[in-house]
């Protein structure tokens, strides 16, 4: 065990580990497909179980060696433009937990950033963390005004260990460029370079201060929604410094029948909080899971968490409102055309036939109301779009994979919370507004 601990921070150990796993991946990818001439319904059947085996193989490999690996994970499971479905559902169970590092670890690090010792500064601190990930581990305790706060302390080395991940990833790609068809459906160079943005991003602190920060400010007159207060005088980037907030998990439902909790009411927020920064530019909470959405005892909705946040832009909104008018009055030169502006497509892309497909599948689709579409219709435009983007050259920026993603699971907790609410109904006035022009949305 203390062996393995130490290889965990070898270069030469972690990058085998991880270009070794990329190499048999694709020998077993290319030895299935070379020995299946015929694709029947059978053959589907064994490419999936490969796929599955494949993906809880990468997933325990990813939970076991920490790092880079994890955030990877995360990353490639919510990028439906390329990824398989099979794939990202088990790197959608990819859990984000590494057992806990030593409290005196952390009170060194506290220590050294402050520049003093904690009882400058802290009251009491809980030598027990209360969450462990692999980039912070989080602590409560109470500063000398008697104020509680979570303490979020980076990982030992977690910065030396994604910096040596980095070099096994840009080999990965190498071999990804060379040896596989996936540049063909994947722009891997833009991929990578997001990858390091994304990871970066995350690694620093100040950032998520800053993040932290910017929604505070957007939504401290909002009396539904509470946004922890940061502490930038003890934040680094090493430590982050919060209000502790009280709370359960948004989708604990004995909670809301304990302290009588309105369901209707708490919903509504959620969907107000997220579509406010789904339709407008600027940026978006990105990992809104049941756990970074608290309820309190009072009803008050809580987000917490802003280390994975994305952007909107302005001129995107602008596109894809094009984009949406493009689908509305059936033009898809115009939808095509917002999909090359926002970068969406390829440089290879075949315009052509991914105007003909569009409009194929919408037609196949719509009857001119939103009102007939059930569950298993959604599911299955859902499956169609996936197609789409996998076969004909889209591939989402960073920042709309996240979008996708954060849309898909809000929806998910909304409904997992009340599942007899008219989303449809919520959304509709919001998207007018949104558009600025009545008539649009009245095909709708």
């Amino acid at each position: 065990m203390m062996m393995l601990k130490k290889l965990k921070f070898n270069l030469f150990y972690r990058c085998t580990v991880i270009v070794w796993l990329t190499i048999k991946f694709i020998y077993k990818i290319y030895a299935f497909q070379i020995r299946t001439s015929i694709w029947d319904q059978k053959a589907k059947e064994n490419w999936n179980a490969l796929l599955y085996k494949l993906a809880k193989e990468y997933r325990e490999k990813a939970e076991k060696l920490g790092g880079l690996l994890v955030k990877v994970g995360q990353f490639l499971s919510t990028r439906t433009d390329f990824m398989p479905e099979v794939f990202i559902e088990e790197l959608a169970e990819l859990v984000d937990k590494v057992p806990p590092m030593p409290y005196d670890y952390a009170k060194t690090v506290l220590e050294e950033e402050w520049g003093t010792e904690l009882d400058t500064h802290l009251k009491a601190i809980k030598k027990k963390s209360i969450a462990s990930a692999s980039i912070g581990e989080v602590y409560r305790g109470m500063l000398l005004d008697g104020t509680e706060v979570a303490i979020k302390v980076r990982r030992y080395r977690i910065d030396e260990v994604f910096h040596k991940d980095f070099i096994s990833l840009r080999i990965v790609f190498w071999i990804l460029r060379h040896f596989t068809g996936l540049s063909k459906k994947a722009d891997l160079k833009a991929l990578y370079q997001e990858l390091v943005l994304v990871m970066d991003r995350e690694l620093d602190f100040e950032q998520e201060l800053e993040f932290g920060n910017y929604f505070y400010e957007r939504y401290k007159d909002n009396p539904n929604i509470r946004i922890p207060v940061y502490y930038e005088e003890l934040s680094t980037d090493k430590v982050l410094v919060m209000e502790w907030i009280r709370g359960v998990k948004v989708t604990d439902l004995d909670f809301y029948k304990r302290h009588q909790i309105d369901k209707n009411h708490t919903t509504k927020v959620i969907f107000d909080f997220y579509m406010d920064q789904f339709l407008k530019p600027g940026k978006f909470h990105a990992d809104p899971h049941a756990g970074n959405i608290l309820i309190g005892e009072n009803g008050q909705v809580a987000i917490i968490d802003f280390g994975m946040v994305g952007e909107i832009k302005k001129q995107d909104i602008e596109q894809f409102k094009i984009l949406v008018q493009g689908f509305i009055i059936e033009n898809y030169d115009i939808v095509v055309d917002a999909l090359d502006k926002m970068n969406f497509l390829l440089p290879h892309a075949d315009k052509k036939t991914l105007k003909k497909i569009v409009k194929e599948t919408v037609e196949m689709y719509t009857d001119g109301s939103l009102k007939n579409l059930d569950a298993k219709a959604m599911n299955q435009i859902n499956d169609e779009i996936n197609y789409i983007m996998k076969e004909e050259a889209i591939q989402l920026p960073a920042d709309y994979a996240y979008l996708l993603r954060a849309v898909s699971i809000v929806v998910g907790i909304i409904f997992a919370i009340n599942p007899n609410i008219d989303i449809i109904k919520w959304a509709k006035p919001l998207i007018k507004d949104w558009f600025g022009r009545k008539s649009i949305v009245e095909h709708m």
